[in-house]
């Protein structure tokens, strides 16, 4: 086992490029001949286009063409997809509206493009934007769910009559409404979970290249899954067959899921490029990237939970309506539907769910997976409800949740997921210690006597990661496989190359990656490469998303080595005259057990490249190509719990105290690990606290730049306290679970549950700005 192998607390290798600013970022891709692209966006939320005049903007300096989405749809480009099936409750297909890359006729959202500029500058392909005169005829628009599902509401899209996509449900609603009519207490709450703007540091941004001579395309652009990219691109929107378009993903500035999806300007910059004959380059600027990237949650939902009296859930029933904007985007149909709903088990034994989600268009920038997707928002409706039915049946919140929690492995929830491993009250343990839970009642009264509330909030999340097995997912309407790939190359001299299908935008895979290879051969991490993001260079991989480059993409690369490491004994008991079974691996050398013969590692690849002494029918060469798909979802899981203090002259809240206590199976890399969990937990936070989109009724976005929407800074967050307890995953061979969404996902109940314990105002909408706080503090006082 290699010092630098699995466990091990590695600096990353990547970080030394991107600190001393070498990274390698879509935007600083130069081309021979490059212009570059400048978008016209509607400025209204919806409205008839009447007419555009490009005529001012072509006679501009430096302008090389303006294009129009008449134009796009003259050249046949297709429109863009959702790429996962939803049913309604009738079985009815979801109601999914056509979406150009820019709007011939009709806006649908302030931001949708309309015409693109391409100039030999960026400043001049502004300046000529700002001439172009396009011509509206503004229409009525719904911003808010409520609106859109309201009697006579405007309608966005022809095929969606009452704005509705779908009206979908999972679970036995008649079961559980039994349940309900037994039970001793009900909580019902009704539940808001506020829109979010992903903020990615690196905004997004596209470099398209067509080579006329060899009819070929080649995409740069920010994306967490060029495979899937270019397989979308050539498959559904006709810009390009397959095998002549390359799409390149470099060193990409975060992700949060915002850079999964196709957008509408890479593929317009594509397009461009053939139409002018030359390389076109578009970066997003911080307002477009408000505008238009893809936003995140937007629920409100209505819950309902029902206890024994013994204070046993025996029922749940949950209906959701989810805002996806004016577009279906690429995977939003899954989000608040199998990446929601089955997950309202939570940690508990729960005998009876329902839930119904009905998914409406507004006249909203699109919405789709943002850290989490779905599960965030699940466990904010759990976790707000196990502290309101604490409160309500007035038991310990800590033990009402104990009392609740599935203790039996494997367990079968009745909303699909089969939870496969997990210790829940170790966690739940490991964070009360740290929080010292005992001692709070004391901390409580010193701070009322400093003029301060103080709360204590608890969460208990669970998610599903890994989104697999493909049978599994293509079932329940996904419209792509969810496996992995890997290949793996010992070049001549010993190095290794990993080639592998996911993508890393922040993760450390170069680091990890290399970890499992070091572990396993017993070498340097600085002997092995990992390779991804160029379709020409990488065999097709699924990428990176949903928490699952560690249990799905590592798991490939350990399929991969054990064929390279089969391959590799056969030639060492060959040279050596021993049997196969007696050869083991040990600090880079191949050895017989029991003896001091051995080969190192660079010796037995020179031979396998050689060839001079192989076994008879091997062929030369040491490399070898694996495709994993899992066997089930992975479930990490974790106890969380916030202490707040809050000013009830101003209703700021400082948090005094956070702990974290998360099961994540197998860790490559605890400090890595550790990284992920305080990002996750910044941003849950931030949502909890700061972040908040907003529109007026007109469909403007308010919160449009940084001077509007808050975001997270180091002083608004406290210093965490993380640990880990471990249960290893049972269905993937290195037993992992994943880390990169969970602080997302677990942090913000915990953070509203401590703020409505310290005002003792339950009725408290996210984000909890000192304004609001304020006002929930005296609508208590004027209640009491």
């Amino acid at each position: 086992m290699s010092v630098e192998g699995i466990g091990a607390r590695v600096t990353r290798k990547e970080d030394k490029r991107f600190i001393t600013g070498k990274g390698k970022y879509t935007d600083d891709v130069r081309l021979h001949g490059m212009t570059y692209a400048s978008f016209v966006r509607s400025p209204h939320a919806h409205a008839k286009i009447k007419s555009i005049n490009v005529d001012a903007a072509k006679a501009m300096p430096g302008v090389v063409d303006v294009l129009t989405g008449q134009q796009l749809v003259d050249d046949k480009i297709g429109n863009l997809i959702c790429g996962w099936m939803i049913h309604s409750k009738d079985g009815s297909p979801m109601k999914m509206g056509a979406w150009p890359a820019m709007a011939p006729e009709t806006v649908r959202f302030v931001g949708n493009a309309v015409a693109v500029v391409i100039a030999e500058t960026r400043n001049q392909a502004r300046d000529a934007a700002e001439a172009v005169e396009v011509t509206y005829q503004e229409l009525p628009a719904v911003a808010d769910i409520r609106s859109a599902i309201a009697p006579g509401a405007p309608q966005l899209h022809p095929e969606a009559p009452g704005n509705v996509i779908y009206d979908w449900s999972i679970g036995d609603e008649a079961a559980t409404g039994e349940a309900f009519k037994k039970a001793a207490n009900v909580v019902a709450m009704d539940i808001t979970n506020n829109r979010l703007v992903p903020n990615a540091m690196e905004p997004r941004a596209a470099v398209a290249e067509y080579d006329s001579a060899e009819e070929h395309f080649t995409l740069y652009t920010t994306s967490q899954n060029p495979h899937v990219a270019r397989l979308v691109l050539s498959a559904f929107y006709n810009v390009a067959a397959e095998n002549k378009l390359r799409v390149i993903a470099p060193d990409v500035g975060g992700g949060f899921g915002s850079k999964i999806f196709i957008y509408p300007e890479e593929m317009v910059a594509l397009w461009a490029s053939k139409r002018t004959g030359r390389p076109v380059k578009w970066t997003s600027d911080r307002t477009e990237a408000f505008l238009t990237d893809a936003h995140g949650r937007d629920h409100i939902t209505r819950a309902e939970m029902a206890f024994d009296k013994d204070n046993k859930i025996i029922g749940l029933r949950v209906k959701t309506h989810a805002n996806l904007g004016a577009y279906m985007s690429l995977f939003s149909s899954s989000v608040p539907t199998y990446l929601y709903a089955t997950l309202l088990s939570g940690q508990y034994n729960i005998p009876n769910i329902y839930a119904e989600v009905v998914s409406v268009y507004t006249n909203t920038t699109p919405v789709d997976a943002y850290r989490g997707a779905g599960r965030p928002e699940a466990s904010f409706v759990m976790e707000r409800m196990m502290e309101t039915a604490a409160r309500q049946l007035k038991v310990d919140p800590a033990e009402l949740r104990r009392k609740n929690f599935i203790t039996s492995f494997p367990h079968q929830t009745p909303v699909i997921m089969a939870y496969d491993a997990g210790d829940f009250n170790a966690s739940l343990d490991a964070a009360l210690k740290a929080i010292d839970y005992a001692g709070f009642p004391a901390r409580k009264a010193k701070a009322k006597a400093e003029g301060k509330l103080r709360g204590i909030g608890f969460s208990c999340y669970i998610e599903a990661c890994g989104i697999a097995p493909s049978k599994a997912v293509g079932s329940l309407g996904a419209g792509v496989g969810l496996w992995e790939s890997c290949e793996v190359r010992v070049n001549p001299v010993g190095t290794i190359e990993i080639l592998t299908g996911s993508h890393s935008h922040g993760q450390g895979h170069e680091t990890t990656f290399a970890q499992v290879v070091a572990d396993r051969l017993g070498i340097p991490i600085s002997q092995v490469s990992i390779l991804h993001g160029d379709t020409d260079k990488v065999q097709f991989g699924m990428g990176t998303y949903g928490s699952r480059s560690g249990a799905v993409g590592m798991s490939a690369i350990v399929k991969a080595m054990e064929k390279v490491e089969a391959k590799a004994k056969k030639i060492v008991a060959h040279q050596l005259e021993a049997s196969e079974n007696d050869i083991v691996i040990e600090n880079g050398e191949f050895k017989v057990t029991g003896t001091d013969k051995a080969i190192a590692l660079p010796m037995v690849a020179l031979a396998a490249y050689t060839a001079h002494n192989l076994p008879d029918g091997m062929e030369p060469g040491l490399k070898e190509t694996a495709f994993y798909d899992p066997t089930n979802f992975t479930f990490p899981a974790g106890a969380y719990v916030c202490e707040v203090d809050v000013d009830p002259g101003t209703g700021k809240t400082d948090i005094v105290n956070f702990v974290a206590a998360d099961d994540f199976g197998r860790l490559i890399n605890p400090m890595i690990v550790e990284g992920q969990v305080h990002g996750g937990l910044a941003q849950g936070i931030g949502q909890a606290m700061l972040e908040g989109a907003v529109y007026d009724k007109s469909g403007q976005l308010v919160t449009a730049s940084f001077m509007d929407y808050a975001m997270p800074r180091a002083d608004d967050l406290p210093s965490f306290k993380v640990s880990h307890t471990m249960t290893p995953c049972p269905s993937n061979p290195l037993g992992i679970k994943g880390c990169g969404e969970a602080g997302a996902i677990g942090s913000t109940p915990a953070v509203i549950n401590a703020i409505t314990d310290a005002i003792g105002n339950n009725k408290l909408e996210m984000p909890a700005s000192p304004d609001r706080v304020w006002h929930a503090i005296h609508q208590q006082q004027a209640a009491e």
